[in-house]
């Protein structure tokens, strides 16, 4: 982020949704809606072209879908951070997403508020997992999909990580902030950071959001 200001590009094939959150966010001091795009293809354009820092990508769109551009723009830029944007909040395609490189999402009926927050949190480099219908969600998703090969290999790369990196991991899942972890554990909020950046290195992972998703895919968190 260049100057404390959050480069945001709105990524929906409504206009009136792109419009919509382009007013919100441009009236937040912090944040500087720098392009939209109509589509998954133009989104992985205008990454490109514009180096946002946040991505608001709608999962439903023409030509690419937000899954397939949100894998292209955390495959090629090492940045840009995916929020996602839902209008349900059982949409089957959030969980593929978030699989995909997203390090979150919202609904499209947030608040101005839940908006702009949403997008800090996400540029700050967290996973917007605390909500409840979030962790409800990735729960959820990951108990339906029945990859027995997957388990078995997130299961064994677990492995490599010390009893207090696995307990991180789990709160991590459970979508506890480095804070509450620290909180919770009677440690410092530094020793907590330490022990995430070890355990995304030693599970090749990119953030948080994957973090927990691999949680749920080991069954190290009971779904539910």
């Amino acid at each position: 982020m260049s100057c404390g200001t959050i480069r945001v590009l709105i990524a929906d094939d409504q206009m009136m949704v792109r419009e919509g959150f382009s007013v919100l966010l441009g009236a937040m001091p912090d944040i500087e809606v720098v392009g939209e795009a109509v589509n998954g293809r133009e989104a992985v354009e205008r990454v490109r072209e514009l180096a946002p820092d946040v991505v608001l990508m709608d999962i439903r769109m023409p030509e690419l879908n937000g899954i397939e551009a949100t894998r292209r723009i955390v495959a090629a830029d090492g940045t840009a951070k995916v929020l996602v944007l839902t209008t349900f909040d059982l949409d089957e395609y959030v969980y593929q997403a978030l699989r995909a490189g997203a390090s979150g999402f919202l609904l499209k009926d947030a608040s101005a508020r839940q908006l702009a927050d949403g997008v800090r949190v996400v540029a700050s480099g967290e996973a917007l997992l605390a909500p409840s219908v979030t962790k409800r969600l990735i729960a959820e998703f990951a108990k339906l999909s029945e990859k027995p090969r997957l388990v078995t290999t997130a299961q064994g790369a677990y492995g490599d990580l010390t009893d207090r990196e696995t307990e991180v991991l789990v709160l991590i899942a459970q979508g506890l902030s480095n804070a509450e972890i620290a909180e919770r554990l009677v440690v410092a909020e530094s020793t907590i950071k330490t022990h995430v950046s070890r355990i995304l290195v030693k599970l090749g992972l990119r953030d948080r959001t994957q973090a927990a998703v691999f949680a749920y895919e080991a069954r190290l968190v009971t779904p539910g």
